[in-house]
């Protein structure tokens, strides 16, 4: 089945008619040939039923959970993305749906996909998405003690100012160690002036001292060298002969 047809399977296999259970829709990814895959939205309502329906060897037979993760969409939540793929049948599928910011929660795959464990305590912890009915949803990457995920957008990006940067120099800063351009920093990386242990303790950056234009009198304008015409350049034999003569 191509990606379109898949698509098109799971909407109609999906569809209802009550308009309270939310819209389905489905489009398809780039990628090119080979590459591009169904991808279709279900409300959270209806994740788990869309994974169900797309592992039901009737329907689109994708027996193989590849991976869950989620994207941070700022004031429009958390997109919650799952790809399924059919070994029989050879094609797969992008499951999504929408979370909200404050207390994102989505139902767990770990009983239809016993390999989604591992990826939804990882997409717990980055995020802080909630997967419920999940069997151990604790944390898998980070020590106990961490506060806060990391994949969020308005996550402190904090190694810079926490530690010195390990290099001999900083980025742009140059060998003979005289005034430099202040580094642009990444999205999530604080300003160390403004946040951390030297905060409020580093001067401003020197502005590099430009050397004067020298004053020209109004309307005046350089002399301009002579121009040169092809006939009146000797070639160097020639100059070489009459020197010698």
């Amino acid at each position: 089945m191509t990606p379109e047809e898949v698509g098109e399977r799971l909407v109609h296999l999906m569809a209802t008619d009550d308009p309270a259970l939310g819209a389905v829709t489905a489009e398809v990814s780039g990628g090119g040939p080979g590459h591009a895959r169904a991808v279709v939205d279900v409300p959270v309502a209806r994740w788990w039923h869309a994974a169900e329906i797309a592992r039901d060897p009737g329907a689109l037979s994708c027996d193989f959970f590849d991976w869950v993760s989620a994207v941070d969409e700022l004031d429009g939540g958390f997109a919650v993305i799952a790809h399924l793929w059919s070994t029989r049948r050879r094609h797969g599928v992008l499951l999504r749906t929408r979370v909200p910011r404050v207390d994102p929660e989505v139902e767990s795959l770990v009983d239809l996909y016993p390999g989604a464990a591992w990826h939804e305590r990882e997409t717990y912890e980055m995020f802080g998405i909630v997967f419920a009915r999940h069997p151990d949803l604790r944390p898998l990457l980070l020590p106990p003690e961490f506060e806060g995920h990391p994949l969020r957008k308005e996550f402190v990006l904090a190694a810079r100012v926490a530690k010195p940067w390990p290099g001999a120099k900083e980025p742009g800063e140059s060998e003979a160690g005289t005034a430099k351009r202040a580094p642009m920093r990444p999205p999530g990386v604080p300003d160390p002036n403004e946040w951390g242990p030297m905060k409020g303790k580093i001067p401003p950056p020197e502005t590099p001292v430009r050397p004067a234009r020298p004053v020209r009198p109004a309307g005046e304008r350089p002399a301009r060298p002579p121009r040169v015409t092809p006939a009146e350049v000797k070639p160097a034999e020639e100059t070489a002969e009459g020197e010698g003569n």
